[in-house]
């Protein structure tokens, strides 16, 4: 398996770049300056509030989140960093559906901005359920250095992967 499996459909130009990084054990230090601070979000009820507090401050109209976990059965070798799901159930003769939103454990011990930029892009799926450009949009309403940040999660996913800690 190729190291570079997070980082497909970037362009030739850029992967030449990451694996030179990769080649001279230079990733995990550019990492690490780019991003040095970790989070101390680590529990289910901090990751709750932390995503709370994003969704108030960008999407107060949208539905309320009724959960948002760590997974750790989330499979980060299987694409998904995070999940957003919505939960029907039957309640009183009414159907209601339940908003929760699932984050790989992994990302307990990630930098604070990679944590950001999972939960803005499970966010954006409350209202946009597809990858379309008003996705996208909504993602950079919330995080303006989402694209940026995406793509750093890949180096980084990558750096894990290299280490033996993806999943």
């Amino acid at each position: 398996m190729s190291p570079l499996i997070y980082l497909q459909g970037y362009p030739d130009t850029l992967l030449r770049q990451v694996q030179t990084l990769i080649d001279q054990q230079r990733l995990s230090e550019v990492l690490a300056k780019r991003y040095p601070d970790m989070h101390s979000v680590t529990s289910d009820k901090a990751l709750y509030d932390y995503t709370l507090a994003l969704k108030n401050r960008y999407l107060r109209n949208a539905p309320p989140l009724n959960k948002v976990i760590y997974d750790s059965k989330i499979r980060v070798m299987k694409y998904a960093l995070g999940l957003h799901t919505a939960v029907s159930q039957v309640q009183g003769g009414k159907l209601k559906a339940r908003a929760e939103i699932r984050v790989a454990t992994l990302f307990r011990q990630a930098p604070e901005a990679f944590l950001r930029m999972i939960v803005v892009h499970e966010l954006a799926h409350i209202k946009e359920k597809d990858h379309s450009k008003a996705f996208y949009q909504l993602c950079c309403y919330m995080e303006p250095e989402y694209h940026q940040l995406e793509f750093d999660t890949r180096l980084w996913l990558t750096h894990q992967a290299l280490q033996g800690n993806a999943g």
